[in-house]
């Protein structure tokens, strides 16, 4: 099973503790999250599906590579890190 970890940036905004499921695709995790806590998704994502720009995730310490369809592959042992991406000058 793979495991899913919500950096504490985004704790502040929807309580999520680390979770262990079974899925095929980024997306396909995903929406077992936004099951169980509906109030992820809007966070997360954007009007068209897609992951908003002040995010990014990373499976097993790679940035993800499909923002817009999240159908990045997910191994049984893949490590998948949500964070809020760094901006600023």
């Amino acid at each position: 099973m793979c495991r899913i970890v919500f950096a504490p940036s985004i704790q502040r905004h929807v309580a999520l503790e680390e979770r262990e499921l079974a899925a095929p695709t980024l997306r396909a995790a995903l929406e077992t999250v936004f099951a169980e806590a509906p109030a992820l998704r809007g966070y997360l994502l954007d009007d068209q599906g897609g992951l908003r720009r002040h995010l990014t995730i990373f499976i097993d310490g790679l940035r993800l590579r499909d923002r817009a369809r999240l159908s990045d592959a997910l191994a049984a042992d893949s490590e998948v890190y949500v964070v809020q991406a760094l901006s600023g000058g």
